[in-house]
Order: structure tokens, then sequence, then C-alpha cells
């Protein structure tokens, strides 16, 4: 089978490597063009045309994959099939029929839950228990194609957004690669989607990253997790912005628990009765890290990036004075 691969990050890696190893005929390799990068701004190319070329792997790297020139360079390689993995741009139609079995995406969500661009985000900070792989038919609609293939894994339970994009990324391979030996074997059965039960997964911004400290701690802490690493969960100290990541969820009852006011116990204004005002740092230190007071119970973090810094540990944070008990975030 001849394979035409689309793909951009380092998701897609996996997928690339697994079809090259189970000996399909990768005809060429479709992917965004080199991006600055870093603090000298250099350009950089994309982590499939790394290991494109690593596997010796023609590349095209179109600005806009929908010209004319572009399609007949597609229909020169005289692809059986597209495979597209995380490529970063809707393809219009004219481009995924080319190929005489059309298209197939890999998607990382249960379909028809979580289309669109960020599945693993959304799927830990919605909260969801369980995720997975989907290859679909491609249509028109985004992720709407008919299902050829899903895997269910399990969402654990301090896991963040990177960590279970690195374990989808192989478990998409595999499941990549089954696909395709059913579909080039005659035997895929194709299986419309339920559109009336579609979930959505929008694209990722710097708003959506912003901690809501009113919300209960389970709400924080998955937040926070679905935005690790990129692009971080923030809050503000003063004027400066700070990120945090590792979250560990208090219970109300363990907040009490701190002491008879349920208030810091380290330094920090002690309030007799009342709720604490979610955004307080209850503690700071090396023990706990730095627990934040929410709208129900509390969220630990144990590491920390403030501005301008690499991302370390709260112990460290802490030691360097970076923040105390008593101040609050907003």
């Amino acid at each position: 089978m001849r394979v035409l691969f689309w793909g951009t990050p380092d998701f897609a890696v996996p997928s690339l490597r697994a079809l090259d190893d189970e000996g399909f005929m990768i005809v060429g390799v479709v992917t965004q063009p080199d991006r600055p990068a870093g603090r000298g701004r250099r350009l950089r190319p994309s982590a499939v045309k790394e290991a494109a070329l690593d596997l010796g792997c023609p590349v095209l790297t179109p600005e806009r994959p929908r010209t004319e020139e572009f399609m007949e360079q597609i229909r020169a390689l005289r692809p059986d099939i597209s495979v597209v993995v995380a490529y970063g741009h809707i393809l219009k139609p004219e481009v995924l029929e080319i190929p005489r079995l059309g298209s197939i995406n890999l998607h990382a969500s249960l379909l028809p839950a979580l289309r669109g661009a960020a599945p693993i985000n959304w799927a830990i900070a919605r909260g969801h228990e369980e995720t997975g792989v989907t290859v679909m038919r491609m249509v028109a609609a985004m992720d709407a194609g008919p299902v050829i293939l899903q895997v269910r894994e399990p969402i654990l339970q301090d896991e963040s957004a990177g960590e279970l994009s690195l374990r989808l990324s192989e478990v998409g391979a595999a499941t990549l690669v089954e696909a395709l030996l059913l579909l080039d074997a005659g035997v895929a059965e194709e299986t419309e989607q339920d559109h009336a039960v579609a979930t959505f997964a929008p694209k990722i911004d710097r708003e959506v990253a912003h901690i809501d400290w009113s919300r209960p701690a389970t709400e924080v802490a998955a937040l926070v997790r679905g935005m690790d690493p990129v692009p971080g969960a923030w809050t503000e100290l003063g004027s400066d912005p700070v990120k945090l990541f590792r979250p560990t969820v208090w219970s109300p009852a363990e907040v009490a628990a701190l002491n008879p006011d349920g208030v810091p116990t380290n330094g920090g204004p002690r309030r007799a009765g009342g709720p604490v005002q979610p955004g307080l740092v209850l503690r700071a230190d090396a023990d706990d890290g730095v627990l934040v007071a929410v709208g129900e119970g509390a969220v630990a973090f144990a590491e920390v990036q403030p501005p301008g810094k690499r991302r370390m540990s709260a112990a460290d944070w802490v030691n360097g004075r970076g923040v105390e008990a008593g101040q609050r975030f907003e």
C-alpha cells in the first residue's frame, strides 16, 4: 500500500515510524513549513519533518495545502491512501479524494466525543476518566467521518496532558497500523458516528488556561493538568503571571484540619471562622509545596514557573522567597 502521510507535531512521529516499520511504502510526507522557534527565532523543522528525513521519505511543506500545483504534486506520488495525524490544516474534499482509497485520520479521542483541535487537553480539563484514539474516514466536516477502529484508554489520576499525549501517540500508532491492514485486506467495517451526541474540543488559548480560584478543587486540578505543559495554567501574584503545575487535591476536611480556624499555620494571617478566600496561599513550604484555597477545598502545587524563569519545584520557589502564606493569587 502506497501511503501519503500528513502530520506535524511530536504526537504524529510514532505513527510515521510505525508505518515504516510495518513495511508500508511511504511515498511522501506532508508537514507544515519550518517555523521560527526559541529565543533566537531561528527556523526549526517540525518533528515529523525531522523523522521523515531520518527515514529517507520525500517531504512536502506547503504553506497552504490547497493549490492546484500542490495537488498535482500529490497526484504524481500515486498514493493509495492518505493518512493524517495532527497535520494542523483542514483539507478540502478535492485533496481528500486524490488517493484511490481516500483519506483516513487518527484522532486522539473516542469520537464523536471531543471533535476538534485539543481533545487531549479537554479530556483532562473536563474531568473525563476515559479517552482513547479513533481511526476514521475523513469527510468535509471536521472529525465527523465513519469510524474504522477505536481503542479506549483510562486517564490516570495525576496524568498531565503531555503525559497522556505521549501514551496515546503510541497507542494511536498501533491502532493506525491495524486499521490500515484491515483496509488493505478489504475487511474494514466503517460505522457512522452519532452526530447528535458529538462534543467539541476547541483550540486552547491563554484565557482558557487562566485559573478560576472560585471553582472546586477537583476542577482546578483538572484544568491545571489539562494545560500541562502547554500553554500552562496560570494565575497572577500581584501583577506577575505565574504558571502552576503538578496539583494535588485537598478536601474541605483536610483544609479545616490545618488548625481550628482552617487558615494558614506557617506565618499567614489567621481569620476566626468563615470561609477562606479563594486564591489565598494557605501554606508555602517544602513539604506541601504551594497550597492554595479554592471554592471548595484547596489545591497544592508541586511545580511552578515564575515569569521569565524556568519551570522549577515549588520548594525552590518558596526557598527563594517567591511566595509565602497569606499572599493571594488572582
